[in-house]
């Protein structure tokens, strides 16, 4: 008999439909992610002087390049899920049985950023530092994908909390009695992720960092949380070098890109950033003033008034 535990959802719950249309309860979960971020994103750069869409127009570019980096990224680090004799080479691009790499999304999403940026005239690393906390709720929100999906589970536990995981689970490892439990590893993340969202704010409104350096500090956060996370994590582990998963190595390069960010930028920018627009850019229908976090009384700077340059 389980006692004091967190059931998974009926398997029925992982998908539904509407006449002829599938429509998977993991894709919703990420679609409001992505929709949250959108929102606290765009509030964040309008505060600083950003005129109103400009997110929608920059994520036009990146969440189909991170989609593409996050399915690609899981696949090239699971390849013997993939790739076997007589495997459907189809579900490669099955992305909504589940398996979208965060870190393939933050590669491929971080390239389509830079050009969104650059087409509508934000700085890349002022866009990056508005962005830091609102990916941390987006991924909280996306985790519960991974909960409808009977996945992202970890080593068995007679904690209280610990998840119920049928038998027949493709994913229940071998050996194990049915009924045992698992830490629930989604849940985990949901609630470190969240007291990220806590800590960069409080980071912002202390420090004030710029110039990337709150996107340097999410890296650092997240890195550190998923290198934990996978270590304990057998659902499946992806594939990995020196006996230590694939995850595990991307979240050190993270922790490490993270802390390169910050003291890189600390040296080349000790100041506040001008605008969020780049040099020359004169935005149409924009903020007269943007918030450069200046603690003295002087006057807000204003938005560049060199000669503009339109998308």
């Amino acid at each position: 008999m389980l006692h004091a535990s967190i059931p998974s959802p009926p398997s029925a719950w992982a998908q539904f439909s509407i006449g002829p249309l599938t429509i998977h309860t993991y894709a919703i979960c990420i679609l409001i992610g992505m929709v949250a971020a959108i929102i606290i994103t765009q509030s964040r750069l309008t505060r600083r002087g950003a005129p109103s869409g400009v997110v929608l127009d920059i994520v036009f570019w990146a969440i189909p390049l991170g989609i593409v980096g996050a399915r690609f990224y899981h696949v090239f680090t699971h390849v013997g899920d993939y790739f076997f004799p007589g495997a459907n080479l189809w579900n490669v691009f099955a992305i909504w049985d589940g398996g979208n790499a965060l870190y393939g999304s933050l590669i491929g999403g971080a390239i389509g950023a830079w050009i969104g940026c650059r087409r509508y005239g934000i700085r890349y690393w002022a866009f990056a530092d508005a962005l830091a906390p609102a990916m941390l709720v987006a991924q909280s929100l996306g985790r519960f994908g991974n909960y409808f999906n009977h996945e992202l589970f970890g080593l068995p536990t007679t904690l209280p909390w610990g998840l119920q995981i049928e038998s027949t689970n493709a994913k229940f490892p071998a050996g194990l009695p049915a009924g045992t439990l698992f830490h629930p590893l989604f849940l985990y993340e949901i609630i470190w992720n969240l007291i990220g969202v806590a800590i960069l704010l409080l980071i912002e409104r202390r420090l004030h960092p710029q110039w990337g350096k709150l996107f340097g500090a999410y890296l650092i956060w997240y890195g550190l949380g998923r290198s934990w996370l996978e270590a304990i994590r057998i659902d499946p582990t992806s594939d990995g070098y020196l006996g230590i998963p694939a995850n595990i190595w991307a979240s050190f390069v993270a922790i490490a890109l993270g802390i390169l960010l910050i003291v890189v930028q600390s040296r080349r920018h000790p100041g506040v950033e001008p605008s969020v627009f780049v040099d020359g850019w004169v935005p149409k229908n924009a903020a007269a003033t943007v918030d450069t976090y200046s603690d003295s009384d002087e006057e807000p700077a204003t938005t560049p008034s060199e000669t503009a340059r339109t998308p």
